[in-house]
């Protein structure tokens, strides 16, 4: 779809203003550092069955509940910080999903630094023998690689991560590149950082 700005963006990326930006600024560019994927991985779980549009819309309040998504500083969080996030209005108040973020957290905290960033990294493909995507209907939902990466991050203790959650994530962070062949931000044959 052509944007207002005579861009072609992928089909969700022109539908709003919040999803312009972030379609054009961040989403599937490189992310890297332990509390940057921490904070994304976070933001998938707490979307599973909502919008995306509704976390971007939370996202600063969100930073402001969870300390950044500074992961020493979230493995502290107490049963009174659990409460404090469940009657935040700011953010999504689900109690299983502000678990997980904790509980994620503490495992994290335990981890040598970068230990995340490397982990997730390392299920990034080889972008050379992905097919690039024409059409929304061609972008997968999950890979072999975000199963895999589910599978070694639930084993290490994380929770809400299944195969799903962790494709968003890869998608957001620049280990894949989905937006569609005629986006002007996606770059054949790299993640897109060249387009951008």
């Amino acid at each position: 779809m052509v944007g207002p700005d005579g861009r072609p963006r992928c089909p969700w990326g022109s539908t709003t203003e919040d999803y312009a930006v972030y379609h054009d600024t961040e989403w599937g560019r490189p992310v890297h550092g332990d509390d940057a994927l921490y904070e994304r991985l976070c933001l998938e779980g707490f979307q599973s069955g909502l919008s995306w549009l509704t976390i971007l819309r939370k996202r600063e309040a969100f930073r402001a509940a969870f300390a950044g998504f500074h992961i020493p500083a979230v493995a502290r969080f107490t049963e009174e910080d659990e409460r404090r996030l469940l009657a935040d209005p700011g953010i999504v108040r689900n109690r299983a999903k502000i678990r997980a973020a904790l509980g994620n957290a503490r495992v994290a905290a335990a981890w040598e630094p970068g230990e995340l960033d490397g982990l997730v990294w390392s299920y990034a493909p080889d972008p050379a023998r992905r097919p690039v995507p024409r059409t929304t209907a061609q972008v997968p939902g999950s890979t072999p690689e975000s199963t895999a990466l589910a599978k070694e991050l639930k084993r290490r203790g994380f929770r809400f991560v299944g195969p799903t959650t962790v494709y968003a994530l890869m998608q957001a962070c620049g280990l894949v590149d989905d937006h569609l062949a005629d986006c002007w931000c996606h770059a054949p044959g790299t993640s897109g950082e060249n387009a951008r």
